[in-house]
């Protein structure tokens, strides 16, 4: 069944504290993630990015605080970028982040089908300066989704491959240390 992305889930865009204010950064806040820190990233799951900023930091800007299992998908420099979040963390506003309505779309399903959505969303980016996916278009950005018993078997099939291939990235990381 198609559905927009609002229709199956709460949309949230990120924010930057204001670098001004030392006091909205720490050294090990709140994960604070930037499309940067996703540049070479190849796993599923991300805890956290290069920064981390302060509960004032995230009360002081229009960062929100995203829950576990939350697909995090960079709508700008660049755009496609996908990761789920491993725990409660924040992102920049390079980000347009999905929380899934889990009585529609499981959030594993909702990883792969943005992973493997990233040319279609960079064909609707506009912008000057640089590329970018508004929200208002990410929030009407259709998908097909399946019945939650296909999205299960889709996971299980997907899910031993990723893994696979994480291991096999660790194990490359491993030998150029």
């Amino acid at each position: 069944m198609k559905y927009k992305l609002k229709e199956i889930g709460e949309m949230i865009s990120g924010g930057t504290p204001s670098t001004k204010h030392t006091e909205y950064y720490s050294e090990d806040g709140i994960g604070w993630i930037t499309p940067k820190d996703l540049s070479n990233y190849s796993k599923k799951y991300i805890c956290h990015g290069a920064r981390y900023i302060s509960q004032t930091g995230l009360d002081n800007s229009s960062a929100k605080l995203m829950p576990p299992n939350s697909v995090l998908v960079s709508s700008r420099a660049p755009i496609g970028y996908v990761a789920m979040s491993g725990d409660y963390l924040a992102t920049n506003q390079g980000f347009k982040s999905i929380i899934p309505d889990k009585s529609k779309v499981l959030p594993e399903y909702r990883y792969y089908l943005m992973s493997n959505s990233k040319y279609k969303l960079e064909q609707m980016a506009s912008g000057s300066t640089f590329k970018e996916v508004s929200g208002k278009t990410m929030a009407n950005f259709e998908v097909d989704i399946p019945d939650l018993g296909k999205q299960k078997r889709i996971i299980s099939i997907m899910n031993p491959i990723v893994q696979k291939m994480e291991s096999n990235s660790q194990i490359n990381d491993n030998l150029v240390a």
